[in-house]
């Protein structure tokens, strides 16, 4: 297929992201982008803030802010981080945007209008003290299954089961501390996934190209049977219940829950990538009677958002009876923990985005966290093995090998590339074995096995060190110039292709090794084959030499970011 559709899951709108929801989707997803983009592919990769819900009007209400201002300023904060960390969207939307609301209203009409939709009377939380109903986490109390005293209404944090308000012991109120509460009726809309069990497992069946982690969640679910959800919830902030442009009896004062308008943001945010002029046509991305056949669609997630992507949202599409697109690939991976805990704002645990880049720039974080992926696992994260990674991997490995080639030509040869000497028999097994390397890194890359790419990129970096070695063109260079400086050219169009290989994981130094021969990367494709890799740069060219690429991490940094980030 020669277009390719990438959606990262979409960053919750309360606070900047910690390393573990970058590692989780939206870096992995910009790696897997950037390679397609690099082999020629027209690659459109969306991502967006998930602006409704209980936790954005709880965390308005405590910076003091009416829900709507905080949720833009956020949504600038997080698209700044994104940004900053070479997150490479081609729009990053927001699901509180007019497209979004239209087209969930739109996808309520046709379930309800093929039977998978119908009002049920629920029995709620009420705050007397409040005036209104207390959905979800404007609930808090004890859990019903571990006594943790500080479970939400939705989920324990503590035990990690899904809750119902009503099933806390000692509720309160999360808006007032108010224990004056009563279990009054209320009327919401529920989706009818029951009824769509046998499709959904029809369609799981139909992908078993899924991961193993994606497939064992999605089976889980769909073997325990799919149960009926609510879709509306008692709240301002969200999408109003209307049908055809009108609010819906009863439902004056509710809107849709969160989990039912968010992942149509995914289609909604490609509305926005055409309405904010970077596009055409975007429904010939959606829809398959407008061209999407020919689109091969990717997403990427942590595991706990796999069940809604697996079986709730394509409850929603496959219940319209439309030709939307669905899900080709869907990418899932374990958490990231740290320390082999939690991440937490509240308790200063843990580097989040905005963090990390004040310590250092992004390509030292991207490189370790794809390098460490949790992928088969749950994987710790440690500032030792990070600085570990970073200096072994990208100082003594890549950083050096730039910087000894680079030197040594400028200090014989100066500062172009030496046209003396053919290539001979040690370029010719160095070539041989670029290419088997490359054929392995482009593999795991297309597997989406980030891991296992990593490793083989590291591969092929140190290949080049070892062809120095080999070639040792500072002792050639005494007895036979033209042979050092075949071996001095060769050298320096590995940092060329080193730029374009590496761009995918750290894509700002591999710009800086681009820019030493003038070199713009965004016009760069995938190498064909390694033998055109060590012709690419002519006898002649004249290059810069450049700064180092990387310093390396002093036991000194460690020690004091464990104080700093609640690693003691």
């Amino acid at each position: 297929m020669s277009r390719i559709l990438i959606t990262s899951a979409l960053p919750y709108i309360n606070g900047v992201k910690h390393l573990g929801n970058l590692v989780g989707s939206m870096l992995p997803a910009d790696v897997f982008a950037r390679f397609k983009r690099a082999q020629g592919f027209d690659v459109l990769f969306l991502c967006a803030t998930d602006e409704h819900g209980t936790p954005a009007e709880l965390a308005a209400r405590a910076a003091g802010q009416s829900v709507e201002r905080y949720c833009a300023e956020q949504h600038e904060i997080q698209k700044k981080a994104c940004a900053e960390f070479g997150l490479s969207f081609d729009h990053f939307g927001r699901s509180s945007n007019p497209q979004n609301e239209r087209l969930t209203q739109h996808f309520a009409a046709a379930l309800e209008k093929n039977g998978l939709i119908e009002e049920r009377v629920d029995r709620q939380i009420y705050s007397i003290d409040d005036q209104r109903f207390l959905p979800d986490r404007y609930v808090e109390g004890t859990c019903p299954h571990c006594a943790y005293d500080k479970a939400r209404g939705d989920q324990c944090d503590n035990c990690g089961k899904l809750l119902d308000p009503i099933e806390l012991k000692n509720p309160y109120s999360s808006i007032s501390g108010s224990r004056n509460l009563e279990v009054r009726e209320t009327k919401h809309l529920y989706l009818l996934q029951s009824k769509m069990q046998q499709a959904i497992a029809d369609w799981v069946a139909s992908k078993p190209e899924w991961p193993a982690l994606t497939k064992a969640i999605a089976g889980k679910w769909i073997k325990e049977g799919l149960q009926d959800r609510s879709i509306t919830r008692d709240l301002y902030w969200g999408v109003p219940v209307e049908i055809d442009g009108r609010p819906r009896p009863g439902f004056e004062a509710k809107v849709f829950y969160v989990w039912f308008d968010a992942p149509i943001e995914y289609i909604a945010c490609t509305e926005e990538w055409e309405a904010a002029g970077k596009g055409r046509n975007w429904r010939s991305w959606w829809r398959l009677d407008e061209g999407a056949g020919d689109v091969r669609y990717v997403q990427f997630m942590g595991k706990d958002n796999v069940a809604f992507h697996a079986v709730s949202f394509p409850v929603t599409i496959l219940g319209s009876k439309e030709p939307w697109k669905t899900v080709d690939t869907l990418k899932s991976l374990n958490w990231l923990t740290w320390y082999g805990g939690k991440f937490s704002t509240s308790e200063r645990r843990g580097v989040f985005m905005d963090q990390a880049l004040e310590l250092l720039p992004a390509d030292y974080w991207r490189w370790h966290l794809m390098a460490n992926a949790p992928e088969s696992d749950d994987a710790s994260f440690t500032l030792e093995h990070f600085a570990s990674v970073v200096n072994k991997d990208l100082a003594d490995v890549l950083g050096n090998f730039v910087n000894r080639i680079t030197r040594f030509c400028a200090s014989k040869f100066g500062e172009q590339v030496p046209g003396e000497g053919a290539y001979g028999a040690v370029e010719a097994k160095l070539i041989a074995d670029l290419d088997a390397k490359i054929a392995a890194y482009a593999a795991a890359l297309e597997a989406m096995e980030f891991r296992k790419a990593c490793a083989e990129l590291r591969g092929v970096w140190v290949a080049g060190n070892e062809y120095l070695q080999i070639a040792a063109p500072w002792t050639a260079f005494k007895s036979d110039p033209d042979r050092a400086a075949a071996s001095v050219r060769a050298g320096l169009n590995l940092i060329a292709l080193f730029a374009v290989l590496s761009a995918p994981f750290i894509p700002a130094t591999a710009a800086k090794m681009a820019a030493v021969f003038g070199i713009d990367l965004a016009k760069e494709r995938w190498p064909a084959s390694a033998q055109a890799a060590l012709e690419r740069l002519t006898p002649g060219t004249a290059f810069t030499l450049p700064e180092v690429l990387f310093k390396k991490i002093e036991d000194e940094q460690v020690a004091a970011w464990r104080v700093n980030f609640g690693a003691e």
